[in-house]
């Protein structure tokens, strides 16, 4: 899908531009994230016209375009759900906030949890989620907590008026038409390039 590249493109042309490069052509702009040219400008014809034949893009402007594609000219707010070590990862991941996203609560149901400082912020009790979402809205839930109370906790931010959930917990689950889901499941991830691994192995009994 072509809106899921465009963050990709974002990325490398960020460091193009730190090193101090100013225009790109589609071609070197392919071999550095390892697509063709066609395919570049294919993506970002669907968004109008960035370059000048014979002359390559402008990267200031490719930048400024796909932000405002992305929507990332503004700051987005975030609720996490859960605080064990992986939400503890995400909650100190130092990434989010150059490019726009600010965590801006964080919460659990364990008692052992509630209370503690994650981040900088105090885990607040899920039962309390929702009314404080209605008071302090934020656009984005990240959810990290175990499979078996995943959908449980997407009901509630969707019910506080969150549009658009990453969920790190492995199971599909169910949201009305308006909400964005994204699954992120890294041990997915893994099964499917052990089958490319898999044929990568000698037959059984022989020697490489």
């Amino acid at each position: 899908m072509v809106i899921e590249r465009l963050p990709v493109y974002l990325r490398v042309l960020d460091r193009l531009q730190r090193d101090g490069q100013s225009v790109i052509s589609s071609q070197d702009l392919g071999e550095e994230l390892g697509v063709t040219p066609a395919q570049i400008r294919k993506d970002l014809s669907y968004f109008g016209r960035f370059g000048k034949q014979g002359r390559g893009y402008s990267i200031q402007r490719l930048i400024g375009e796909l932000r405002h594609i992305l929507g990332l000219e503004r700051r987005w707010t975030m609720a996490l759900v859960g605080a064990g070590q992986l939400g503890r990862a995400i909650a100190s991941y130092h990434g989010f906030g150059p490019q726009g996203f600010d965590l801006a609560a964080i919460f659990d149901a364990s008692p052992d949890v509630v209370g503690t400082t994650v981040a900088g912020h105090v885990v607040a009790h899920v039962d309390t989620m929702e009314a404080r979402l209605r008071e302090r809205p934020v656009e984005i839930g990240i959810v990290a907590v175990p499979a078996e109370h995943a959908q449980a906790v997407i009901d509630q931010l969707v019910a506080a008026g969150v549009h658009a959930i990453l969920n790190y917990a492995p199971r599909a689950v169910q949201v009305p038409a308006h909400v964005r889901v994204r699954q992120i499941d890294p041990a997915a991830a893994l099964q499917s390039m052990t089958y490319y691994l898999k044929g990568d192995e000698p037959p059984h009994g022989a020697v490489r």
